[in-house]
């Protein structure tokens, strides 16, 4: 047991896999979402596995912690993030997308008459939406079509000898919620520059190619020619229609969104096939507080939690071997074991389950050794009342094992429970406590059951047995002189 316990802890470090540790003690950021007031439970739920679903993609997280608090808030824990408006952006963006016609393009600083509009409104005949750069500043201002072409079919055909028909009456929007897939490429199939392929549904496919027949009309290089990818309120890319597609359109339900080869297309391809791929949120949240969580006050919690715990140790193993002697020594060498399994089950969860320790996992922890404690007490005490009754060294470690472990498996089994219960019915940070509370208690009876048994028989049977007078086993065993009375 001690080889297999020290001899894991020492491999589970040599590759690397020590615990992953949670916001609170490497550091990272959070964040609480605010939905709007009524919001249904089931459709705040939803938003939880999608936002989930969008953060996991980005490869700076690790294990984020997201759950659900008051009804409509939404929590979300992010630690060990490297990027944190874009890992934000990904969490809250609603991501909706709409596909609408270009009327013009300004350049920054140019306000058109009716003057920018950033709300998406896409019923609107005309809405003035921005494009940003990679610095988060407008490079552009498009005038945009609605996305509901049936309503403003006039103004679309610009009284141009356009063929308007593909248009029906009824035509609904084009929307994200049409995007079957979307992948980003990269090479050969995407023109040696980052493009982002989507997959359209039958309906989708049919009024996408309705939208690009329409489009496909107007001369080639002509804003007219160039369909707005909107998303949020803001155009991610507008594309012209290839000079070979014609009035019938892009049909076969693939589009290509062309990124480009500079330094941040793959970001950018990256990051817009995430939100496309999780798709919409079903409500728009609200930021309400953002905490970042540095680095420093992370490894501060860390070592507090650690100077917490080893000083709590240390007292604990005084005690035990000022008042049980040699019995005292079982306790400190299980403790390590005790410790070195620990984290040897923490770091494989980590790598396998992606399970991160908190500062309240540590809290955990601290209380479990205190469980861990109350075991050997146990144990000790039945073995100096068996000594005590006229029994061997011997017969007496074996008599009271056999009655302490159902006293010890009874405990165990109460905290177990309550570990469980605790983990089943709260969030944030007290899953933490009851996750390490749990692994933890199972731990204990792992150890007393194959470590202390065996090294307390074979301390009984050495030295340290019989023959110990003061420090050994019949010495910590031996009736104290009775006070005289009045």
């Amino acid at each position: 047991m001690v080889g297999l316990a020290w001899g894991g802890l020492a491999a589970v470090l040599a590759v690397g896999w020590a615990p992953r540790l949670g916001l609170d003690l490497q550091g990272g950021t959070s964040v609480i979402l605010e939905a709007p007031e009524g919001t249904d439970e089931d459709v705040v739920e939803t938003a939880v596995e999608v936002m989930r679903s969008r953060i996991e993609d980005f490869g700076s997280v690790q294990e984020p912690e997201i759950s659900i608090s008051g009804g409509t808030s939404i929590l979300v824990q992010l630690p060990g993030v490297t990027d944190q408006d874009r890992a934000l952006d990904a969490v809250g963006r609603t991501g909706l997308l709409s596909f609408r016609p270009v009327f013009s393009v300004y350049p920054p600083g140019v306000d058109p008459e009716t003057g920018l509009t950033v709300e998406d409104d896409m019923t609107a005949a005309r809405s003035y939406l921005p494009e940003y750069d990679e610095d988060g500043n407008i490079a552009a201002v498009y005038e945009v079509g609605p996305a509901d072409l049936s309503a403003h079919l006039d103004g679309m055909c610009f009284e141009a000898p356009l063929d308007c028909s593909r248009i029906p009456a009824g035509f609904s929007p084009l929307t994200g919620a049409e995007v079957e897939s979307a992948l980003a490429l990269f090479g050969q199939q995407a023109a040696g520059g980052w493009v982002v392929q989507l997959r359209l549904t039958p309906d989708g496919a049919d009024r996408f190619a309705a939208l690009t027949g329409l489009l496909a009309q107007f001369p080639y290089e002509t804003a007219n020619r160039r369909l707005a990818i909107v998303l949020d309120g803001a155009v991610m890319s507008a594309p012209s229609v290839a000079p070979e597609v014609g009035s019938e359109g892009i049909a076969g339900g693939t589009a290509i969104i062309s990124i480009g080869a500079d330094e941040n297309a793959q970001q950018e391809a990256e990051d817009l096939t995430t939100v496309l791929r999780y798709g919409s949120l079903p409500v728009a949240f609200e930021r309400s507080a953002v905490q970042k969580v540095s680095a420093t006050l992370g490894e501060d919690s860390l070592q507090a939690g650690l100077v917490a715990g080893v000083g709590g140790l240390v007292l604990v193993v005084l005690f035990l071997l000022l008042y049980y002697r040699a019995m005292g020594l079982i306790t400190l060498l299980g403790l390590t074991v005790f410790g070195s399994l620990l984290v040897l089950i923490f770091g494989l969860l980590g790598v396998w389950q992606g399970l991160t320790l908190t500062l309240s996992g540590v809290a955990g922890i601290i209380v479990a050794v205190g469980i861990t404690s109350d075991s050997y007490i146990v144990f000790f005490e039945r073995v100096k009342e068996e000594v005590r009754s006229g029994r061997t060294v011997a017969d007496a470690a074996n008599e009271a094992y056999r009655r302490a472990f159902r006293t010890i498996l009874t405990a165990d089994f109460v905290s177990f429970v309550g570990a469980v219960l605790l983990w089943a019915l709260a969030i944030g940070p007290v899953k933490g406590f009851a996750q390490a509370l749990g692994i933890a208690t199972l731990l204990d009876v792992v150890v007393f059951y194959f470590f202390t048994r065996n090294a307390s028989a074979i301390m009984a049977r050495s030295r340290l047995g019989e023959k110990g007078r003061w420090f050994g086993i019949r010495g910590a065993a031996a009736r104290l002189p009775a006070r005289g009375g009045s």
